[in-house]
């Protein structure tokens, strides 16, 4: 076999078995619980939740007091810590091979926006995302699977460019004013020409 020359890894990987129901009912449950487009997405979150585990695996395995150990396994508390998927009290690597799938999907941008309120659904909230009425701070974020940190979930809210957040009417609506416009200025103009045949 020839050389790889690929400079980047697949960010999802399918199920060794395609057709084991458990797992099938299982994955369903969780789309429809958060809103995902596709499989896809979840094997993503999939993917990532066990290269972190493997890691953690590893530097177990390690001494307590091991250079490596030390350095990345406080360098994946701090991440952990950053995007919320580990308290300040469970600061262990024991407490990362305990993660589960949901802790990951509860800190995607399409969850918290519908846990602030800002959507009346999860599907809802896909929707403002995707239709750029969302922003995080000053960034406008039209990525749904966006991992919200815990720093900036205070700052989510409707982007002030949205016709939602205050900003210019939406297509259709500037539309219907246009049209209520014109039918004003014309139904006027029907009135003086009336006028004019009268006298």
């Amino acid at each position: 076999m020839g050389k790889n020359y690929r400079n980047f890894s697949k960010t999802s990987k399918t199920p060794r078995r395609p057709y084991e129901k458990e797992r099938l009912d299982k994955e369903l449950k969780l789309i429809g619980e958060y809103g995902l487009r596709c499989k896809r997405e979840l094997w993503r979150v999939q993917l990532t939740l066990s290269k972190m585990r493997q890691t953690a695996r590893e530097l177990l395995t390690l001494e307590e007091g091991h250079i490596r150990r030390q350095i990345e396994g406080a360098a994946m508390l701090r991440r952990c810590l950053k995007y919320g998927l580990l308290d300040e009290s469970k600061m262990q690597l024991d407490y990362v091979l305990s993660l589960k799938v949901d802790s990951f999907l509860d800190r995607r941008l399409q969850t918290v926006v519908l846990k602030q309120g800002l959507a009346k659904s999860i599907h809802h909230a896909r929707v403002l995302i995707v239709q750029r009425h969302i922003r995080v701070g000053k960034q406008m974020v039209t990525v749904p699977s966006f991992m919200v940190r815990v720093s900036s979930a205070a700052h989510i809210e409707l982007a002030s460019t949205s016709p939602l957040g205050g900003g210019r009417p939406g297509r259709v609506k500037r539309q219907k004013l246009r049209a209520a416009e014109k039918k004003k200025s014309g139904g006027d103009e029907a009135a003086d020409d009336e006028e004019e045949d009268e006298d």
